[in-house]
């Protein structure tokens, strides 16, 4: 049962996993036997500290690279770098995203468009940068890191959730497309994690009550607190790993219960 779920062999290439989401999966592949993980950021100063993060958690087999995953021919540049430094990518985890939280009549264009290209325009060109070599073994995996807002709507996210929802279907179509050449296409939808990008919404109030927003995800979460990162882990592992080779095109949602529950009465 253990060698289904083994990484061992495999590389892994792990989207803006400096710190949050995507080192916690990272990690876990790693302890999974992943043979080396790859990571990149868009800068330099990042990917350093991800480097660094990675040392001080003992994982060694680390390779990090700056790209921006919105410029298509630098992708194209660096996956043709990870074949010749390191090997085939085996396991594809589109992670890097962005979100800026501006009720839509406020949003200049500019702004809905930058969130578009990265969390919907660079898993395109992240996938299909490795999909023709992943066609040629017959044999892939690609992991999308959709949200919340791949379903629901809120206040404030027009173009994050316009985003996550175009990944969900993104998801969807590469399974449809590639799933005869044995890659599979899954996503996972993060419910409220506990990292540095929602740190703003868990901040202690001046009269050292919780922020509103804060009591209000506890509130109607079923499991009543934040997710910690690592508990991304075992789905991730599973995505990645032979465990997942009859699931194709699905959203795994890991969420504390939310979608499953329509809040406490008042």
């Amino acid at each position: 049962m253990n060698n289904i779920f083994s990484l061992e062999g495999r590389n892994a290439w792990v989207t803006g996993a400096a710190y949050g989401i995507g080192f916690a999966i990272a990690k876990a592949f790693a302890k999974a036997g992943a043979a080396n993980i790859i990571f990149n950021t868009s800068n330099e100063e990042s990917m350093l500290k991800g480097l660094e993060a990675y040392k001080a958690a003992g994982i060694e087999n680390v390779h990090g690279y700056v790209c921006d995953v919105t410029d298509e021919k630098a992708v194209a540049a660096l996956v043709r770098r990870i074949h010749a430094e390191i090997g085939q990518i085996d396991i594809l985890v589109n992670n890097a995203g962005i979100i800026k939280r501006i009720p839509m009549h406020e949003m200049k264009r500019e702004e809905f468009q930058r969130v578009i290209d990265v969390d919907l325009v660079g898993p395109y060109i992240c996938s299909a940068a490795v999909i023709p070599e992943m066609m040629e073994r017959r044999e892939g995996k690609i992991i999308n890191i959709c949200s919340m807002m791949s379903e629901l709507g809120r206040e404030t996210v027009s173009a994050y959730a316009a985003a996550k929802g175009g990944l969900k279907m993104l998801t969807r179509n590469i399974c449809s497309e590639y799933g005869g050449y044995n890659i599979q296409c899954n996503a996972i939808g993060p419910g409220y994690i506990a990292t540095p990008q929602t740190a703003p919404l868990r901040e202690r109030q001046s009269d050292g009550s919780r922020h509103p927003f804060d009591s209000f995800i506890c509130a109607k979460t079923p499991a009543g607190r934040w997710l910690d990162p690592d508990e991304l882990a075992g789905p991730a592992v599973f995505l990645a790993s032979k465990a997942s080779d009859a699931v194709n095109g699905h959203i795994l949602y890991v969420d504390g219960g939310i979608l499953a529950y329509i809040g406490k009465q008042p």
